[in-house]
């Protein structure tokens, strides 16, 4: 998926420039052979850099128009790029916050599908005003300098970190409904066995994140894909073949959960921080906008018909992950179960791995390629550590994940973008677009405060309930 940074020589003596592998991250695929030099990496403000070469794996340098030719991913596999992002954990929640918030609530989420859309178009038209820039933390960079690009990154990487949690405890709460039943006697630590079985899965998973080459593993983001796909029809198939009477009354609207609702909605949207890397990427990158229209209205009519089905199957009784809900008796829901145990252990290398090369750029350039090796494994062994102690200490899925669409995704996914589109165009915007933009800030910030009190309140309420 990607490579690690390294440092270059940039040719023009007035900057000096970071390189990065000219890379297709939304497919986990890395484009092979070239480093580009970017001047998105110049480190020293207000100072641009010429260069526009890259250095081949033979170490000649090249010019950049002679390798834009690998940008070419189609309009088809660019849709199946940007759903197999948006796909995740949103799916097993949204039926547990429809029945939560009411069927009304629906159209809140169709409504955050389609405004999620339009900031992604944002997102590709500051991009095609500044080519060079190749992902998320650049278009911040070119909106509002040094401080845009901190700001963005870090978002980004508390985003990662906390969805990371979310995928935990979810395999947590799945493997407890595999492997019910089942008794692990240990004397000295005091985990159930529950606990004791997610440990050992992510101890499965943990050599992954020592690999340097992440486009070896690519495979898992295709896998990833799959297991979502199983989920859903998995719950298709148990509404209509399962023997369950889909009759269940959804309340019309519960107003007084609407914030938290808000939170697992926009969770479900989040994508954005890859959308960057789909344009670069693309054949045609002037069809980004309409690989986000297609993208957006499947993943929306997915998350809202499969929210549908599992509040009519199971009404107040829904899970906040509907895989725990399914039938114990059924086939399709030992596949659901085990397709939502292997997801979180296909993510964690993949997710890791902007923190990796962040890492690995920022360690010195003469240390040897072992020793850094080495750190990046054991810092992403003792991250993923933590996430696990968090995750097991915490076991409350619907208030972290409501708690990382209102506290983060809200702001990568519709503040940010609308942000930097207004800082970047504010000559060229007329006066409808100029409130649009600043409206969608402002819902985008009230649901972020609505929703992260309201998230936080019920997370420590469970946990003090919970001791």
């Amino acid at each position: 998926m990607f490579k690690s940074l390294g440092n270059s020589t940039c040719p023009d003596s007035a900057c000096c420039c970071l390189r990065c592998r000219s890379q297709v991250a939304a497919d986990d695929q890395v484009v092979d052979a070239e480093w580009r030099i970017g001047c998105d990496g110049c480190l020293e403000a207000n100072k641009s850099c010429t260069c526009n070469n890259i250095i081949g794996n033979d170490g000649t340098a090249k010019d950049l128009k002679d390798v834009q030719h690998k940008a070419n991913s189609s309009f088809l596999h660019a849709v199946v790029n940007m759903i197999g992002m948006l796909i995740g954990l949103g799916q097993l929640s949204t039926p547990y916050a429809l029945e939560t918030g009411g069927w009304a609530s629906a159209f809140l989420l169709v409504g955050l599908g389609i405004v999620c859309a339009y900031s992604s178009h944002l997102l590709g038209k500051c991009l095609n005003y500044y080519p060079k820039s190749k992902n998320y933390p650049d278009i911040g960079y070119q909106a509002f300098g040094r401080r845009g690009r901190i700001i963005a990154a870090t978002f980004i990487y508390m985003e990662i970190f906390m969805a990371l949690v979310s995928y935990t405890i979810s395999l947590h709460d799945n493997l407890n409904i595999v492997f019910l039943g089942t008794k692990i006697n240990l004397a000295w630590p005091c985990l159930s066995t529950s606990q004791l079985l997610t440990v050992i899965a992510v101890l499965v998973a943990l050599p992954s994140l020592w690999l340097r080459d992440l486009s070896s593993i690519s495979f898992l983001s295709t896998a990833g894909i799959l297991m979502s796909l199983l989920i859903f029809l998995s719950v298709a198939w148990t509404a209509i073949f399962g023997g369950i009477t889909v009759n269940q009354t959804i309340p019309v609207l519960q107003i007084r959960n609407m914030p938290t609702v808000s939170g697992l909605y926009i969770f479900s949207f989040a994508g954005h921080i890859v959308f960057p890397n789909i344009q670069a990427g693309m054949k045609d990158p002037s069809k980004f906008t309409k690989v986000s229209i297609v993208s957006f209205t499947i993943v929306t009519v997915l998350y809202t018909s499969l929210a549908f089905m599992g509040a009519k199957m199971f009404g107040p009784h829904v899970n906040a992950q509907i895989t725990l809900s399914l039938p114990r008796n059924l086939i399709v829901t030992h596949i659901a179960l085990w397709a939502t145990v292997l997801t979180p252990m296909t993510k964690y290398a993949l997710e890791f791995a902007p923190f990796a090369m962040q890492l690995e750029h920022c360690l010195p350039e003469s240390m040897k390629s072992r020793t850094k090796m080495i750190i990046r494994g054991g810092v992403g062994s003792f991250l993923l550590l933590l996430i696990l102690a968090l995750a097991l200490s915490v076991p409350y899925f619907e208030y972290v994940l409501s708690l990382t669409g209102s506290l983060v995704s809200v702001g990568i996914c519709i503040i940010f973008p609308c942000a930097f589109y207004i800082k970047i165009f504010w000559s060229q915007l007329s006066k409808p677009v100029l409130i649009l933009n600043l409206v969608l800030i402002a819902i985008g910030f009230f649901m972020g405060v609505c929703g992260t009190i309201s998230s936080m309140n019920y997370l420590i309420g469970s946990m003090q309930r919970g001791r």
